[in-house]
């Protein structure tokens, strides 16, 4: 008997050893699961991220090109104009001294064949090519413009708007490890939960919150609260459900919110009064 009753004891304490085991090795691979899902955020994170940075920086230089590009038209078409407008008196003076060099030439002619001629006619012509030199003032040169006096055109072009577009560049963008806010407690209220959330980057000047929840992760989120406290009495909650939170804040001047935080799960267990 006493031997059964040892024999039952070290069942008893077999049986209790391999229960602690089970539950030991159950809350291991729970463990494993938290750090499996651990690692899944930071990769998935860092993935999107990368996308994010990738996607902006091949818009901005898009965008950039555009303008350039734009830029540069427009001065063209400036040089262009300039040119135009300042070739076409040079192109009146030039018919102005083309048609007077065809006049002397007939002149020319017209005087080496009286001068040269038979001496019958010779007197009628001399007399007619004097007239006619008369009448052309040989002496009234046009004026062609000094070099001085015509447009010498060149681009001005300042390094300084490389400087600053270095400076704003490099300055542009930043990386964030984690979101500036995180959720911090769930108080189980009858037919609500009290959330309170709390920020966590130094840097950031929060100016609102914004708190949202969906009940399950198949439905959409959708805003609960939009402030500058940092807890809110969500209500209408339904008892023993879990609930999923997630809250973002806007800094201080800013138009656009930050990331989200990473969403938590809060229930209740109190019904409404």
């Amino acid at each position: 008997a006493a031997a059964e009753a040892e024999v039952r004891l070290l069942l008893q304490e077999a049986r209790e050893s391999i229960e602690a085991a089970r539950s030991y090795r159950r809350e291991l691979q729970q463990r494993l699961r938290g750090l499996h899902q651990a690692r899944e955020q930071i990769k998935d994170s860092a993935t999107l991220t990368r996308d994010v940075l990738e996607q902006h920086f091949s818009d901005l230089k898009g965008t950039l090109k555009k303008l350039l590009d734009e830029r540069l038209m427009s001065l063209l078409q400036e040089v262009d104009v300039i040119e135009q407008e300042s070739i076409k008196p040079l192109d009146e003076c030039q018919k102005l001294i083309e048609h007077g060099v065809s006049t002397a030439d007939d002149l020319l002619r017209e005087g080496e064949s009286a001068v040269d001629g038979d001496v019958g006619q010779q007197n009628e012509k001399l007399c007619n090519f004097t007239k006619k030199a008369l009448h052309i003032q040989l002496d009234s040169l046009p004026e062609v413009p000094s070099l001085v006096d015509v447009p010498c055109l060149s681009a001005q072009l300042d390094d300084c708007l490389l400087t600053i577009l270095k400076n704003q560049i490099f300055r542009h963008g930043t990386v964030a490890s984690r979101p500036p806010v995180q959720l911090e407690e769930f108080v189980e209220k009858p037919g609500g939960i009290l959330v309170r959330w709390c920020k966590v980057d130094e840097d950031f000047t929060p100016q609102d919150y914004r708190l949202q929840y969906r009940k399950s992760p198949a439905s959409p989120f959708e805003d609960v609260y939009v402030g500058s406290e940092t807890e809110f009495m969500v209500l209408h909650i339904d008892p023993h459900v879990d609930y999923q939170f997630r809250v973002c804040a806007r800094g201080d001047g800013r138009q656009e919110w930050s990331p989200w935080s990473v969403p938590q799960t809060g229930r209740t267990s109190l019904v409404p009064h």
